[in-house]
């Protein structure tokens, strides 16, 4: 199969591209990311360069083309109950301390395909019963909202969840779906997916009590990460928690949260 190429200027056209439209910031290595990720969508419309392809999605009649760019650009690698660690934290200093009355609710601020909203329902459903809880799952790209508005996934996607946790939440396929499980209606119920880029002006969503937002930062520059963690903090409740990923630090980046544990912040009340 023909391997098109990809130029410095062509590069640095997407490279533009990506951080305006996502905040992404792109580094020199990520050149085959693109040829190997935008290639199909050359073959697709029959081009010969990756600069036709730009021209193509910058125009306007292309809107749907331009998302697909960013769905295919953007990484989204997730799975059931990742650094369990802040799911032991979350049960055991946040919901086993939530008295109040008012909802409790939680924004997976980059959802992908849903594992960790899905996650995040299994622990509320089992903790707080009798209490009210929402979740809002969002994520930029339109293509892994599909998938995560389903909760129907392969089987061995379910790596990580607690075995009564699969018994009480997940449906095991048969016949044609055989090799699947359905994560049952009550939680998908309570979920709210939604296409938000955190790049971009956030929309009226409400304040939540935790947001988790891991494995996200480290795909933007500095400035970039101060902006979003500066919007972020404004949706958390004054005593509200976000999580980060185990490899990011929100060191020199805000003085609105403080650290409370490995990748754990709270909100800073004193300022924020």
């Amino acid at each position: 199969m023909l391997q098109h190429e990809l130029t410095t200027a062509e590069f640095d056209l997407f490279r533009s591209f990506i951080y305006e439209h996502a905040g992404i910031n792109l580094g020199d290595d990520k050149k085959p990311l693109i040829i190997s990720r935008l290639s199909k969508r050359l073959r697709h419309y029959s081009l010969t360069s990756f600069k036709q392809y730009f021209e193509l999605i910058q125009g306007s009649p292309s809107e749907g083309e331009r998302q697909t760019a960013i769905d295919l650009l953007t990484t989204n690698e997730t799975y059931f109950f990742r650094e369990p660690k802040h799911f032991n934290f979350l049960q055991t200093q946040i919901l086993s301390h939530w008295q109040t009355r008012k909802t409790f609710r939680v924004w997976s601020a980059a959802s992908s395909t849903g594992e960790e909203a899905y996650s995040i329902a299994m622990l509320l459903d089992d903790v707080i019963t009798n209490k009210s809880w929402q979740i809002l799952g969002s994520d930029i790209s339109s293509r892994v909202l599909k998938t995560a508005k389903q909760g129907h996934f392969q089987l061995q996607r379910i790596e990580g969840i607690p075995r009564d946790y699969l018994t009480r939440y997940c449906l095991k396929g048969k016949d044609e779906q055989r090799g699947t499980m359905l994560v049952v209606k009550k939680l998908r119920e309570k979920i709210e997916f939604a296409s938000i880029n955190l790049a971009k002006p956030l929309p009226d969503i409400g304040k939540f009590e935790v947001i988790f937002l891991r494995n996200v930062l480290i795909y933007f520059d500095v400035k970039t990460k101060q902006q979003i963690i500066k919007k972020l903090v404004k949706k958390l409740q004054p005593d509200g928690y976000l999580f980060v990923g185990h490899s990011e630090s929100l060191k020199e980046l805000t003085n609105e949260l403080i650290s409370v544990a490995p990748s754990v912040y709270q909100k800073n009340n004193v300022i924020g």
